[in-house]
């Protein structure tokens, strides 16, 4: 299929846009289309095919489980993403009996709603299974947004974020000044903590202990590593000035380390591993060391008698040996030593 067509059904046009813009960032080629109303989407979906519905929960006119009923009766195949701004129980349980594909609530983390958009259009694959953030321990589920609303209280700042080296947002407290820049502004803070980790690791350090403070002037960022596959992000005003960053650094360095108590050996878990469709995975580098090839041992003679001064016929005597064993050079551009020899470019004998 050259491409995957993507409606996206929701009534609020600024939340529709946002999905929209987190789409495009999909290396994928998508065809996104955006409409207001169930009626029309309904419309729509008689008249073109529809890979991806992602609809609100709640539509003028008609809920998104009847939406997703109706789209699927011209489009069997199509995979369905509901998103709502309810919390009620009932509604997660009514969205997962009516057999939608995935559910979020908002705001949508948006890092986790890509994933499912590749994972149910089949864009990815898994290579490991995913290990939950320590994640499915409601214990530690509840415990994570109390330690980041504690931070942000005491700093006073916008929002606190925790997520892990794939961007995905495990929880958070607040809410960006803009949300449009999230994605955009993680995908930048995971290209600083893939860079750091990488020097970390030839410093010899087990774990990255760097910070990365942002003077921005109308909002402050402060970003560093939690354990080896999280990150922390307080965002706020003034968290970098003179008189505040210490006691930024501080706050910030007692609830890292809380958050690292809380995690335990979720901080370790392995990384989930995606490729693309029809694409093979990288194999890893050899660890071993490497034998001397063959060729090198034949040279080690003549490289021994390097100092000694060698006559031509020894010198020819040693190629001609070389060519019997192996076979000629393949690249039309090369040439022998006997050819370089009548073209006048090897050196001269000496008498």
């Amino acid at each position: 299929m050259d491409s995957y067509r993507i409606l996206i059904v929701e009534d609020q046009r600024e939340v529709s846009r946002l999905l929209r813009s987190a789409l495009e960032t999909l290396e994928h080629k998508l065809t996104i289309a955006e409409i207001p109303s169930g009626e029309e989407a309904v419309l729509d979906s008689s008249r073109n095919r529809i890979d991806l519905l992602v609809s609100d929960y709640r539509l003028p006119g008609m809920s998104g489980i009847e939406l997703m009923r109706k789209v699927r009766d011209h489009n069997p195949k199509a995979k369905v993403i509901l998103i709502t701004g309810q919390t009620d129980p009932k509604v997660r349980k009514e969205v997962a009996e009516a057999g939608a594909d995935a559910f979020f609530i908002k705001p949508v983390p948006m890092a986790d709603f890509l994933d499912a958009v590749e994972r149910h259009l089949g864009l990815v694959e898994t290579m490991l299974p995913p290990e939950p953030i320590a994640a499915d321990d409601e214990e530690v589920r509840r415990g994570l947004p109390d330690l980041l609303t504690g931070l942000r209280q005491e700093l006073e700042a916008n929002v606190a974020l925790l997520i892990n080296d794939d961007g995905r947002v495990l929880a958070r407290a607040g809410d960006l000044p803009d949300n449009s820049i999230e994605i955009p502004l993680l995908s930048s803070l995971l290209s600083i903590y893939s860079a750091s980790q990488k020097i970390s690791y030839h410093l010899g350090q087990k774990a990255s202990s760097n910070w990365h403070v942002f003077d921005t002037g109308d909002y402050d960022l402060v970003f560093a590593p939690v354990g080896t596959v999280h990150a922390m992000l307080v965002i706020g005003k003034n968290l970098a000035a003179e008189k505040r960053v210490l006691k930024t650094i501080d706050v910030f360095m007692a609830c890292r380390s809380n958050i690292e108590q809380t995690l335990g050996d979720a901080a370790a878990a392995p990384k989930v591993v995606k490729v693309a469709r029809g694409k093979s995975a990288p194999a890893p580098a050899p660890a071993e060391p490497v034998e001397p090839v063959e060729e090198a041992k034949e040279l080690e003679p003549l490289l021994k008698d390097a100092k000694k001064k060698m006559k031509p016929a020894e010198v020819d005597a040693f190629w001609d040996k070389a060519a019997h064993k192996h076979k000629a050079p393949t690249k039309p551009d090369m040439l022998s030593y006997d050819q370089a020899k009548q073209l006048g470019l090897a050196p001269k004998d000496e008498k």
